[in-house]
């Protein structure tokens, strides 16, 4: 039967302790051991190896350490060292670009960027970059670009765009992102009463996968049926808690109403979009994230109802999305009405391969159209 003393117990107990104290800088900032401290690490490491080995060799041995460690201990004295760790902290953002890329952004009109304007955490995507996503679903063809094509040929696609951006507007870096679809409206009420289909957490794994291959971004979107955001939401953590998750909803199909989704165009008040801010913001304080970017779909006024109550916080980057499909002069409109005329923080736009291109002048806005938007979306979406 092993024994082991006293004293070598403790060491055994709080050597972790002892070792992540003096090797792991607070907060990521430059660390420094000097003097008493490097002596008291000093003296410690020589101790946990002699109770160590007294444990593991059971023989005088450990004598000859404990004497090794006390005589480095007591040499140390007359020594000063510091040790430097590499800085993992995240800069705070430059205020004053932050405001100039916001005036640009803003391309003249008056009401952009809003008074009540809240500056974001370090790690802030926007205005900094602009995003460019491929929205889908896996198991659809038709709901997107996301999985109508192979995903190597999609990936390629989606590359390819990213470069034709950053060609359009060659002051903005453009980050790649796939916005997939994981919780998608029915018809049908389903097994659980809601009208909804949650995707197998698998799938949201492949999508994690084929992001990483091309360094993109993720938005996990949410379309609610007759269910909640406060439902489902919370059931997105464990991805939502990773940095690279950002969330997207659709008031398209969030049927508060009652009526089948499809049937009717949905809703979501400031008091949904408040709550996911929240349950976000929690997320980045719990995590230590950077800021979130949210997402809300919208081609109709009523689709969001009380705008002006929406809550900014240094958390989340909230961005009011253009979805509606068709030509040029419709989608500006709706662009106009809806988005511009109803300002939050940022704006998005979505542009549809086959739905745009369907009427006259069968044609998809040019990036250089999109760019001169007021304000210019930060963030482009195609389906």
């Amino acid at each position: 039967m092993l024994r082991v003393s006293h004293m070598q117990f403790q060491f055994l107990r709080f050597w972790p302790t002892f070792y992540m104290a003096y090797t792991c800088p607070v907060g990521g900032r430059e660390a420094s051991l000097q003097n008493s401290e490097l002596n008291s690490l000093l003296f410690w490491i020589g101790c946990y190896l002699a109770a160590m080995t007294s444990y593991i060799l059971k023989n005088i041995k450990s004598i000859f350490l404990l004497t090794v460690a006390v005589l480095l201990f007591g040499f140390s004295k007359a020594s000063t060292t510091k040790i430097n760790f590499r800085d993992t902290t995240l800069k705070p953002i430059d205020t004053a670009l932050y405001d100039s890329l916001m005036h640009k952004m803003a391309n003249g009109d008056k009401r952009w960027p809003v008074k009540t304007k809240v500056y974001p955490l370090p790690g802030a995507i926007l205005p900094f970059n602009r995003v460019v996503a491929y929205y889908g679903n896996m198991y659809s063809k038709n709901m997107g670009v996301l999985g109508q094509y192979p995903p190597k040929v999609m990936l390629k696609k989606l590359q390819d765009e990213v470069k034709s951006w950053e060609k359009a507007d060659t002051t903005t870096p453009v980050i790649p992102a796939l916005h997939y679809i994981c919780v998608t409206a029915q018809a049908d009420a389903g097994r659980n009463g809601l009208h909804n289909l949650r995707m197998p957490f698998r799938q949201i794994d492949s999508v994690l996968h084929m992001a990483a291959s091309i360094n993109a971004i993720v938005f996990l979107d949410l379309q609610v049926g007759f269910s909640t955001v406060q439902k489902e939401v919370p059931l997105l953590e464990k991805y939502l808690s990773m940095p690279n998750v950002h969330l997207g909803i659709d008031p398209e199909f969030s049927m508060k109403e009652g009526s089948i989704p499809g049937k009717r165009i949905g809703i979501f008040d400031a008091d949904d979009i408040n709550y996911v801010t929240q349950y976000l913001a929690s997320l980045v304080k719990k995590y230590n994230l950077p800021p979130k970017i949210f997402i809300v779909h919208r081609f109709t006024k009523k689709m969001v109802t009380n705008y002006q109550n929406v809550k900014l916080r240094p958390e989340i980057q909230f961005v009011m999305d253009m979805d509606g499909w068709g030509g040029p002069d419709l989608k500006k409109g709706t662009y106009h009405y809806f988005i511009q005329g109803e300002p939050v923080q940022f704006t998005g736009f979505k542009l549809f391969y086959k739905n745009d291109i369907q009427k006259v002048p069968h044609r998809l806005l040019t990036k250089k159209e999109v760019l001169e938007l007021k304000p210019a979306p930060v963030y482009i979406q195609y389906q």
